[in-house]
C-alpha cells in the first residue's frame, strides 16, 4: 500500500467517524488565530456556482461575546419576562460556553444562472466544511442555530447586514467527555437506484 493510498484511507476513516460534540460538553483549549485562519480558508472551498461567495464568517472575540451575551439575555427577558435565572444564564453565555464561536452568514443575490436556493446550499456547505476543518485541526465542533439566529432584533448586533441570514453558529473547543456514537440511518433507508 503506497503512502497516497494510506492517506486516502485515513481521510475516509476520518469522514466515517466524524461527529459533532454538544457545545455544553466542550471547554478549552480552542484553536489559535493561525488555525482559525486555515479553518476559514478550508470552509470557503465549497461548490459556489457563479463565484458569488454567498457567505461570510464572523468570529466573536471574548469581549464581543460577553457584550453580546448581555444583549441576548436582555432580549430573552423582553420576550419572556418570567425567565428564570438558570435560563438567563444560558442566554447570557450562548457565545462564551466554548472558546471560539464563528457565525456563518448567508447572503443571496439575484443571478440568471444560480438560484437563491443553490446559494443557500453553498452557505450550508461552508458550515459543514468549517466543522470538518475544526475536527481536522484536532478540535471538536457543533453547528447550531438556536433562536438567536432567527430573532431579527439581534441580527444587526450579532453582525448581519441587510439581506443576510444566519446559516449557523459553529462552536469550537475541546470535549470534556468521551465521544459517544448515535444511531445513523442505514444506507438502505436513504439510498435508492433508478434503474431506467
Amino acid at each position: 500500500m503506497d503512502n497516497a493510498h494510506s492517506q486516502d484511507q485515513a481521510v475516509l476513516e476520518f469522514m466515517r467517524t466524524r461527529r459533532s460534540v454538544p457545545a455544553k460538553s466542550m471547554s478549552g483549549p480552542g484553536p489559535d488565530d493561525a488555525a482559525i485562519a486555515d479553518m476559514i480558508a478550508i470552509a470557503s472551498r465549497v461548490p459556489d456556482h457563479g463565484k458569488i461567495a454567498p457567505w461570510r464568517f464572523i468570529r466573536y472575540s471574548p469581549a464581543a461575546a460577553n457584550r453580546l451575551g448581555a444583549l441576548i439575555e436582555a432580549r430573552a427577558v423582553e420576550l419572556d419576562p418570567g425567565l428564570g435565572e438558570e435560563q438567563r444564564q444560558i442566554e447570557r453565555t450562548r457565545l462564551t460556553r466554548v472558546p471560539v464561536v464563528i457565525a456563518v452568514a448567508s447572503r443571496t443575490v439575484d443571478h440568471p444562472k444560480v438560484p437563491r436556493w443553490e446559494q443557500e446550499l453553498s452557505a450550508g456547505a461552508a458550515c459543514m466544511n468549517l466543522l470538518i476543518a475544526a475536527n481536522a485541526h484536532g478540535f471538536d465542533a457543533q453547528w447550531l442555530t438556536e433562536w438567536i439566529a432567527f430573532d431579527e432584533a439581534l441580527h444587526a448586533p450579532l453582525g448581519l447586514v441587510d439581506g443576510e441570514r444566519f446559516a449557523g453558529f459553529i462552536h469550537v473547543g475541546t470535549r470534556t467527555m468521551p465521544k459517544t456514537e448515535r444511531d445513523r440511518p442505514s444506507s438502505q433507508a436513504i439510498f435508492s437506484i433508478m434503474e431506467q
